[in-house]
């Protein structure tokens, strides 16, 4: 296993202690050791990506699992948020969808013998939805705070809706083969 699929693999091994220490009140700062720890599960996603790129190291493994740890690392943090009472459920649901239906869209082109890549829509969206559990998790008690939280919140389900489109669009020729 090379160095990228091995920081994929420490991200989704990261995701149950970003969990634990979320629900830990009973351990001082740990909504600060869960942002620690959802900060790192983030350089991991940039850092492997960069990695195989520049080192030629991108697997089949990789194109699946990458992007697949990242909807779970993602989603992990919105199903919290949205329980906490800070992210409207219709976000949540809508974010939610999108990575079921490219999950799907993956496994018929997969079963076709294409492996699909993440596009760039895609990665703003994985972006700009990691900066939104950023801001979530710090979740500040300003009403300026809130209010930059909501703005990610809708800009995470706009890019999520654009890049679903994105992805259907250049990927159309899977479904038609199915």
């Amino acid at each position: 296993m090379n160095l990228p699929n091995k920081l994929t693999m420490l991200r989704v091994i990261l995701i149950p202690f970003f969990v634990f220490f979320f629900y830990a009140s009973f351990i001082p700062g740990n909504n600060w050791i869960a942002l620690g720890i959802y900060i790192v599960a983030c350089l991991t996603d940039m850092a492997d990506g960069k990695i195989a790129r520049k080192y030629n190291l991108i697997t089949t493994f990789g194109k699946f699992m990458d992007p697949l740890a990242d909807k779970v690392l993602v989603i992990s943090a919105l199903i919290l948020f949205t329980e906490a009472g800070r992210m409207s459920a219709i976000a949540l649901i809508i974010i939610v969808a999108r990575e079921f239906i490219v999950s799907g869209f993956r496994l018929v082109a997969a079963d076709k013998g294409i492996v699909i890549a993440a596009g760039m829509w895609g990665k703003v969206k994985t972006v700009v939805q990691m900066v939104m559990a950023i801001a979530l998790l710090v979740h500040l008690d300003f009403s300026w705070f809130y209010i930059t939280e909501q703005v990610l919140i809708w800009l995470s389900v706009a890019l999520t809706i654009i890049s679903l489109a994105d992805y259907l669009i250049h990927n159309r020729k899977v479904l038609k083969e199915a």
